[in-house]
């Protein structure tokens, strides 16, 4: 979910063509599945998200989804035998996503023969990195969690040259499951208009999630009827925002959008902005849903602000979902958590999607092509997330997001499903 400069950017784009055949990889890659190494009816299947950080909330779980659904298929999709590879997108150093580790992961995917799926990225900056990249090689890429309308649509708050700049053949080969921010910005201001915000200032990480959200967010606040009363981008790197909150409260602000992810500063500036405004109402997107954000005793923000948060994410009461309790089931069986962040059923179906793909094109489910063209024919995919397809730009046809609260333990707990009438670019 990252801005990089146009000259980082344009180097990895470039030094990926260069250096495809020389693949760095991470140091955290897992693998399962069967058949690896020479001969016999294989196909590589790669998933690369941030495993360091504070991402882990939601990423671990998301993995172990996507492990489920491989194991349940027996490392099988059709005649096929499936190797796959968990590939970390981050850095120690960084804490988070890192562009040269990204770019590594997806030159690995882009040389490998065998390669057929890409599931990631989790951040959108980091897909900004990768998806010319896997296009370059034609690797179909399907994002569990990527939520900037940059990277398929020129719509309000995309950047200029997008989304074409991300495809450099010309053809669409990144597909997502989760619906667009433009989507979410609009379930945010229906959240804070029925808590009762009159005046809300926002705050983004200034990546291309958190900037792209906030853009939204000023954008459709006509619809909703709110009142946006600043959006600044913040330094993430800053040891305080003593100073912005001091400025959003001479605003007359009596709530708080954060735009971004949990590791750009949010818990700190959440905190300053409570101890100036301490009624203040505090609002979030999916990037800090999660309870390394929520939760004090995993490094989140104080129990005292909980009552006030609130935060949306793509998905709703895993119980309600067609497949949802029996995958809870599984997933509880397999690793004895109950309760596992939502975006686990997100790594799940994204692996049953591409499992089901590969199986549909039968002996050729080893041309990337073929996998890549049956994608985007998906419609009316019965999954354990609901019908779905995809339109042309790879965009999801499910259209809701999840409000959440915080429970008593700090996690967010589900609290109402929330379908936007009204977004920008709609008809």
């Amino acid at each position: 979910m990252s801005y990089l400069g146009k000259a980082i950017r344009a180097f990895l784009v470039v030094g990926s063509v260069v250096a495809i055949g020389a693949c760095g990889s991470s140091s955290k890659s897992s693998s399962s599945g069967g058949g690896g190494g020479g001969g016999g009816k294989t196909v590589d299947v790669y998933s690369s998200l941030p495993l360091q950080g504070a991402s882990t909330a939601q990423t671990d779980p998301m993995v172990n989804g996507i492990k489920l659904a491989l194991s349940e298929a027996g490392n099988k999709a059709g005649q096929w035998t499936v190797n796959y590879q968990s590939l970390d997108d981050s850095t120690a150093a960084a804490g988070k996503w890192d562009p040269g580790q990204t770019a590594a992961n997806a030159r690995k995917a882009a040389a490998d023969k065998k390669a057929v799926y890409y599931i990631g990225e989790f951040n959108s900056g980091a897909s900004e990195v990768s998806i010319p990249i896997l296009n370059q090689g034609g690797i179909a890429q399907v994002s569990p969690a990527n939520t900037y309308v940059g990277l398929t649509t020129n719509l309000p708050g995309s950047a200029p040259g997008e989304p074409q700049k991300y495809y450099p053949t010309g053809n669409r080969t990144y597909l997502r499951i989760v619906p667009i921010d433009s989507i979410q910005a609009a379930a945010d201001l229906m959240a804070m208009k029925q808590a009762g915000c009159t005046k809300v200032a926002v705050a983004n990480d200034k990546e291309a999630y958190g900037a792209g959200l906030a853009t939204l967010l000023g954008l459709e606040k006509g619809f909703y009827g709110v009142t946006i009363a600043s959006n600044t981008g913040i330094d993430p790197t800053a040891p305080n925002f003593r100073s912005y909150a001091a400025t959003v409260k001479g605003q007359g602000a009596d709530c708080f959008f954060f735009a971004g992810i949990v590791s750009n500063g949010a818990v700190q500036i959440t905190k300053d902005v409570h101890a100036a405004l301490p009624t203040a109402k505090i609002f979030g997107g999916d990037g800090v849903c999660t309870s390394s954000y929520t939760g004090a005793s995993k490094g989140g923000v104080p129990a005292a602000i909980d009552p006030l948060l609130e935060c949306t994410v793509a998905t709703q009461n895993l119980t309600s979902y067609p497949g949802g309790k029996t995958f809870l089931a599984a997933y509880k069986a397999k690793y004895g958590d109950a309760n596992p962040d939502p975006y686990a059923i997100y790594g799940y179906e994204a692996m049953k999607l591409g499992l089901d793909t590969i199986a549909s094109v039968g002996a050729q489910g080893n041309s990337p092509s073929a996998v890549l063209k049956a994608l985007f024919a998906t419609t009316n995919r019965s999954s354990v997330l609901g019908t779905y397809g995809f339109d042309k730009n790879g965009d999801t046809t499910l259209k809701s997001y999840g409000l959440y609260k915080v429970g008593s333990d700090g996690t967010p707990v589900f609290f109402k499903t929330l379908t936007p009438t009204k977004t920008v670019g709609s008809s």
